[in-house]
């Protein structure tokens, strides 16, 4: 197998440290709990499997040359970012009346009821379905994470071995680098979830939040 795994290491870093909508994803998750912000980690991981798999059997060409396919894929994963961009805002908006019906004092955070007391079942912690299905279709409708690997990927096989293989290993790095990456974030998230035991902090950051996953999705719809 020959390979620049120093290249290929630089260039997946570097995609990683720059925050996207897998990152969002990521960081909301694990401000309500940290086994739902290791789901979206691991569903947004997941979501690059499907890519790593399709680059290694070439149906990523597929994509890449097909103009409908493409954007298809394109137009889906902006759709989905704005509903997941909607869905926060109206969130948001729901807990600010919640908390003004209720008077200071009065409501309590989901964030907050998340830190349940020891011995007690975590039962809303334990959702973690809902959030690995964002993280995945929040990386699987990503047509930037197929043309990573269909184009990234082969600049750094220099063709010593079998193309596949080495895109395959290349692939699998990239994955298991994300999912540490993405667990030490998910672990620096604990104070955050301390602020967003604050109602107005909590408001903020859903309000917050929510219109960059519009942003996000409006814009890339728009550069189509």
């Amino acid at each position: 197998m020959s390979v620049d795994l120093i290249g290929f290491l630089g260039v997946v870093l570097v995609a990683y440290v720059v925050p996207g909508p897998d990152f969002l994803v990521v960081l909301r998750s694990a401000a309500e709990h940290p086994s739902k912000g290791r789901a979206a980690a691991l569903g947004a991981q997941a979501g690059l499997c499907v890519h790593m798999l399709a680059a290694a059997v070439g149906l990523s060409v597929i994509a890449a040359h097909s103009p409908v396919v493409y954007d298809s894929i394109k137009f889906l994963g902006c759709a989905y970012l704005v509903y997941l961009g909607v869905r926060a805002v109206l969130a948001a908006r729901r807990s600010a009346r919640e908390h003004a019906a209720a008077g200071p004092g009065q409501s309590e955070s989901p964030y907050a009821a998340a830190q349940d007391a020891p011995g007690q079942p975590q039962s809303a912690a334990v959702r973690w379905r809902p959030s690995f299905t964002q993280g995945f279709l929040t990386n699987v409708l990503n047509p930037k994470a197929a043309l990573f690997f269909l184009s990234i990927l082969p600049q750094f096989v220099n063709g010593g071995g079998s193309r596949t293989q080495e895109i395959f290993f290349l692939g699998i790095l990239d994955v298991l680098i994300g999912v540490g990456y993405w667990f030490a974030l998910v672990a620096g998230a604990v104070r955050l979830r301390t602020l967003l035991a604050r109602p107005k902090i909590r408001h903020r950051w859903e309000l917050t939040t929510g219109w960059l996953f519009i942003a996000i999705g409006v814009g890339v719809a728009a550069a189509a």
